[in-house]
């Protein structure tokens, strides 16, 4: 594994377009399709997800990079000093360092901002999101291929990933302890890995189970799903702060909480939902779509 290309697609004089933001504009598109088509089975609007498609990108990149910032990256010159001394860093969104919780919570901050604001049903909207999220999730992971970022410890597995002396983080970067011919874990295909069986998971339960799903579950599933996996996943982070003596870091703690939260959640409403149900008040009545 090494990429084929370089990070720049296309440079005309001071103008460089990158593979990791084409790579990351074609993955928020395909989710916002997916998300449009799902609303629209649903009988609603799908064009109010190509209306709020950019406030939610804004919402989503301004998140990502502040939570990168100021919560993940390494602690010391080459991370959260350098950009307390050059705040302006923080703003090179190009030079690499967006995370995706906080793009998670910038995005459904701007979701629920625009669904109030036009009125939309937010459960609905939130489970299209939660459909096209984990495919867009593993189409964006391959910027980080590019890159040659997001990678783990060395390894000697056979689909270990070469990284280039300058893309190296110290350690790694001593080539006398880790010579050229170190591989590392390639963590981006991992999660992407995870995200793809994650898509098909949603995708089945949005298909096979429809009547026994009720609007707001996508997002709950979802938010158990991916974060359980980007848990353990941390466990091989190389390029984040940890706590103190610790093999912990922030991301551990939040996955654990969304994951129980999100399950608890899941369990409470179907538990209701089934004593309803044994109570013969029947099952709610789903919008006709239109």
């Amino acid at each position: 594994m090494y990429p084929p290309v370089g990070p720049v697609l296309i440079e005309i004089g001071p103008f460089a377009l990158r593979w990791y933001g084409v790579l990351m504009m074609a993955a928020f598109i395909i989710a916002a399709a997916i998300a449009a088509r799902y609303v629209e089975r649903k009988g609603h609007s799908g064009n109010a997800v190509w209306d709020g498609l950019l406030w939610v990108m804004l919402g989503a990149i301004v998140g990502a990079r502040l939570y990168y910032v100021f919560i993940q990256s390494p602690r010391g010159p080459n991370g959260l000093e350098r950009y307390l001394a050059n705040p302006l860093e923080i703003l090179n969104v190009a030079g690499g360092g967006l995370h995706i919780f906080g793009g998670f919570i910038g995005g459904a901050i701007a979701v629920f901002l625009y669904a109030r604001r036009r009125g939309l049903p937010l459960a609905i909207y939130l489970d299209g999101a939660a459909l096209g999220l984990p495919l867009a999730q593993a189409i964006a992971r391959l910027g980080n291929f590019i890159n040659q970022e997001l990678y783990g410890p060395p390894t000697t597995l056979p689909w270990g990933l070469q990284i280039d002396p300058p893309h190296r983080i110290p350690p790694f970067d001593d080539l006398a302890r880790y010579p050229e011919s170190t591989r590392f874990h390639p963590l981006f295909l991992y999660e992407a890995i995870w995200n793809l069986v994650g898509f098909g998971l949603l995708y089945s339960l949005s298909r096979r189970s429809e009547r026994q799903m009720q609007d707001g579950d996508l997002i709950l599933v979802y938010a158990v799903w991916y974060p359980l996996g980007r848990f353990f996943l941390e466990f091989l982070r190389t390029d984040s702060w940890f706590f103190p003596g610790t093999p912990f870091n922030v991301v551990h703690g939040l996955s654990l909480a969304v994951t129980c939260a999100a399950a608890m959640a899941l369990a409470t409403r179907h538990r209701r939902r089934q004593h309803l149900l044994q109570a013969g008040h029947g099952a709610p009545e789903r919008a006709a779509p239109k």
